[in-house]
């Protein structure tokens, strides 16, 4: 699973593969938890991540939604610039 970007200790990655369900979407993981985010609304589809740290990939989703979605329409991955 090629990882997208790293911030604070949160890395964000996105499955490459036909077989990948929708809807399109991201795994976020920060020390032992992971949680998969929707692309679109930021939503947690499953697991968990401490709230400060799911508010921001949450900001993180928003601010590179346009971009997500092309990688996950694709699947020709690029590195995201973490959030800052």
């Amino acid at each position: 699973m090629p990882i997208l970007a790293r911030f604070y200790g949160t890395v964000i990655r996105m499955y490459f593969r036909q077989a990948e369900h929708n809807p399109p979407h991201v795994h976020a993981i920060f020390g032992n938890e992971v949680a998969v985010i929707t692309i679109r609304t930021g939503d947690v589809l499953e697991g968990y991540l401490p709230p400060k740290v799911l508010e921001k990939v949450q900001k993180w989703v928003s601010i590179n939604r346009t971009e997500l979605l092309k990688i996950w329409e694709t699947q020709e991955f690029r590195p995201v610039p973490p959030l800052t």
